[in-house]
């Protein structure tokens, strides 16, 4: 074998290996995150929670070449502008931990979607708790409005923009699609009602756990 001969057989394998390495082994698009900040609704901004949601995705063997995003709005600041949720989750479409058709696009994400108790599954595979189960945690962190869009500057509807564990208020959506009324709100995935506040134990006082859905952005 000539050396252009080798060198072309050893820049394919070298391909073929980065190729395998980032091939995700889960077809996983959408989970809720097992686990929280460990700060109630502080996840360091935006880049905290994104980074929380690729470190569980990439666990659970759906990282690779997928990028993953925290579905979360900020509200607009004198710095910054507003951040809509669903400007940042990709196109779709997103499937759970058993391969269910979670929504075939942003549109039908924000309408009518196949996000529930059963299907709204966790980055190891499982059911997280519903309003009938104990402990109560199907309040989901958004910060957004019904259409997947952030809030107007004024009220806090997300808790500083995802750095604060103490005073403030962030909107959360109900994974089971159930409240205390049977009314859209508490049907709502993504825009329920806004928390006591935004410490671990104001988020549990209401039936949250400081959960979030992240979706595969590409």
């Amino acid at each position: 074998m000539n050396f252009r001969k080798w060198a072309l057989v050893a820049s394919a394998t070298v391909l073929t290996g980065c190729m395998l390495i980032d091939e995700p082994k889960s077809p996983m698009t959408f989970f809720i995150t097992s686990v929280d900040s460990g700060k109630g609704a502080d996840f360091g901004g935006l880049a905290g929670a994104d980074a929380l949601c690729q470190r569980l995705a990439n666990e659970a063997g759906a990282g690779g070449r997928r990028t993953w995003r925290a579905y979360l709005s900020t509200q607009p600041t004198a710095d910054a502008p507003a951040v809509h949720a669903r400007d940042r989750i990709g196109r779709g479409p997103w499937v759970n931990a058993k391969g269910v058709v979670i929504a075939s696009g942003v549109d039908e994400l924000h309408g009518n979607n196949n996000l529930n108790l059963q299907t709204a599954l966790t980055d190891k595979g499982v059911q997280l708790n519903g309003r009938t189960q104990k402990p109560n945690m199907h309040d989901i962190l958004t910060g957004s409005r019904p259409d997947g869009t952030a809030f107007p500057a004024g009220d806090d509807r997300t808790c500083g923009n995802w750095t604060r564990s103490g005073a403030g208020s962030a909107m959360v959506g109900h994974h089971d699609r159930a409240g205390l009324k049977d009314d859209e709100a508490s049907r709502s995935w993504n825009s329920s009602h806004p928390s006591k506040a935004c410490s671990i134990e104001a988020l549990r006082s209401t039936g949250g756990d400081g959960r979030l859905y992240c979706f595969a952005a590409r």
